[in-house]
């Protein structure tokens, strides 16, 4: 679950036309165009809560949020989006097309979140800027600079947090909201702040242990400092937050479902698909796919419940998984033993399937408690894969190698950093996530575990057609939601009969489907994309085809919109099947 986050900190940035150049170079007024843009919104972008951020350095500020702030980035991105109309794309050259196709989408995404108003609900079943913080909080903080800047970040909550609310009221006043079934126990993430003194706070972690390069009485003082934000700044501010969460919104948000069923329902959700999907696919004809998917399916889930050997139905084949102990781990660290054994197996193995393989390794750990009772099973990004070891009876055993080789590698953990790391690409390319592409490339990591011979026993089997499954089935259920009318038990009972997911996970995910339109859509479209493009260069490359330089030309391209991928396989057909990196 991944997103552009661009909130903006600066008051007196101002949209400006760059003036025309003489000579018409379109290369050379696309280049200053996003170079600039790029450079104002990663400047606009310092300090912001997102787990995803590549700054390395930390702000020593909260960015802006406010209305006024809002307004001023409409204006700019719309600015933005009509220098781009006059860049001709045909007279682009190299790689320039294609890096104007993945730079427009972007402008587009932001500037239709800007118009919709999306900021006015700011946070979901999933995701919120308040639990956002605690990464920060969990940074590794390396220099005396680093501890005073996060002292003033702690500093700048209560004005931060202020923004925000003013944003929820004004989404709650026009029907903008977070529905109110999905609330349910989201508050308790806040109390957790709110509630914990001194010591106890998770903003207090980065003091706990500090770097030995900063000296022992300078340490003193910045703990002292610590302490007295989070007991002048922190834990009021979250109070505050806490009594409008419970008080307010809660009592007031939504009782409607579908996001079409907000202000300018139809085309929000429509704009959230194109975003999130990066088609302009219409929710009937994804429902059409998902169910067709679904079908298909379900055909290879019947015949590997045959090749387990078990005698029974469907529904008792899944009462079976949901139920058995033998099926899920004693303790969390069998669980996290689980998933690093499988991580480490990939390691042996992924060399015969991808060329260019990421520097940056990464880290297994535990869902912090504070977010593990409404965190997805596991989350993966540069640097770490996060396994969730709350109810652990809700985390089947059977999933786990899926779910590994798409949160670590060769899923996110191992294609964001590898985009990152090619100095080759835009920072435009290199340092955002499109959700069609990066997810897509995730499912299709569980796709390529059947080719690794990762899935060792029918049940592993099942587990990965039980994912593929539950990402078929978001098709049919986010549409069936947010255009169909369905309701949330509707989703539910959809999600139970067809997947081997837990009660618990069915409940969060559908939660999660509903409080963050056209998300979960990215999946399996990208994934079907990724395969559709595999089986063409296949069929045209015949004996030529080498799996590793395809893999390769997939990962090279940083996160593009889905339209983007077969251009780039038609070029690579054209070029004979070649790596990209082997010139290099």
């Amino acid at each position: 679950m991944k997103s552009f986050l661009l909130a903006l900190a600066c008051t007196t940035c101002v949209a400006t036309a760059w003036p025309a150049r003489a000579d018409g170079d379109a290369t050379a007024r696309f280049h200053e165009i996003y170079t600039k843009e790029w450079a104002w919104r990663q400047a606009q972008l310092k300090g912001a809560d997102d787990e995803d951020s590549h700054n390395k350095s930390l702000a020593d500020h909260l960015p802006k949020v406010d209305a006024g702030i809002q307004a001023m980035r409409e204006t700019y991105w719309a600015d933005v989006l009509k220098q781009l109309d006059a860049v001709s794309p045909s007279q682009l050259q190299g790689d320039d097309p294609v890096n104007y196709a993945i730079y427009r989408n972007q402008i587009e995404v932001l500037l239709a979140d800007e118009r919709f108003h999306t900021w006015e609900m700011p946070f979901n079943s999933d995701t919120a800027f308040w639990t956002n913080l605690g990464f920060t909080a969990r940074r590794t903080l390396r220099s005396e600079e680093d501890y005073r800047h996060y002292i003033r970040q702690l500093q700048d909550i209560p004005r931060y947090f202020d923004e925000q609310t003013a944003n929820m009221r004004a989404g709650l006043a026009r029907g903008f909201s977070v529905p109110r079934v999905t609330l349910t126990g989201r508050d308790q993430s806040i109390a957790n702040v709110a509630d914990a003194k001194g010591d106890d706070n998770l903003f207090y972690t980065p003091f706990r242990k500090m770097p030995s390069t900063i000296p022992a009485d300078v340490q003193a003082q910045l703990r002292a400092q610590g302490r007295d934000a989070i007991r002048q700044s922190v834990i009021p501010a979250y109070a505050k937050l806490l009594d409008f969460i419970r008080n307010t919104y809660m009592k007031q948000a939504r009782t409607t479902l579908a996001a079409e069923a907000m202000p300018d329902g139809k085309a929000f959700y429509q704009s959230q698909i194109r975003q999130f999907t990066t088609l302009d696919m219409t929710p009937d004809a994804i429902h059409a796919l998902g169910l067709k998917e679904v079908a298909r399916i379900r055909g290879e889930m019947d015949e590997t419940i045959r090749d387990s050997g078990f005698n029974g139905s469907f529904p008792e084949f899944l009462h079976y998984l949901r139920t058995d102990p033998k099926f899920y781990p004693k303790t969390p660290d069998e669980l996290l033993k689980d998933a690093a054994w499988i991580a480490k197996r990939v390691d042996g193995k992924i060399g015969n399937y991808i060329g260019r393989l990421p520097r940056d390794r990464f880290a297994i750990e535990p869902v912090s408690p504070d977010l593990a009772p409404f965190y997805t099973a596991g989350r993966g990004g540069p640097g770490v894969y996060l396994v969730n070891t709350y109810d652990l009876p809700s985390r089947p055993l059977y999933s786990l190698t899926a779910l590994t080789l798409h949160e670590s590698a060769p899923g996110h953990a191992f294609q964001m950093p590898l985009a990152a790391e090619h100095e080759g690409l835009p920072d435009f390319r290199r340092y955002t996530y499109i959700s069609a592409y990066g997810e897509g490339w995730a499912l299709y990591s569980e796709r390529l575990g059947v080719e690794m011979d990762m899935y060792d026993t029918p049940y592993d089997r099942f587990g990965y057609l039980s994912y593929q499954m539950w990402r078929a089935c978001r098709l049919v259920v986010d549409t069936g939601i947010h255009h169909k009318g369905w309701t949330r038990e509707q989703a539910q009972a959809y999600m139970r009969d067809n997947t081997a997911l837990s009660e618990h996970e069915i409940e969060t995910e559908v939660d999660r489907y509903i409080a963050w339109p056209a998300q979960a859509l990215s999946y399996y479209l990208g994934e079907l994309a990724i395969v559709d493009a595999r089986t063409k260069a296949e069929k045209a490359l015949g004996a030529r085809f080498d799996l590793r330089a395809f893999h390769d030309t997939v990962l090279s391209l940083g996160s593009v919109p889905l339209p983007v991928l077969p251009q780039e396989v038609d070029k690579f057909i054209a070029g004979g099947g070649k790596s990209p990196y082997a010139k290099q």
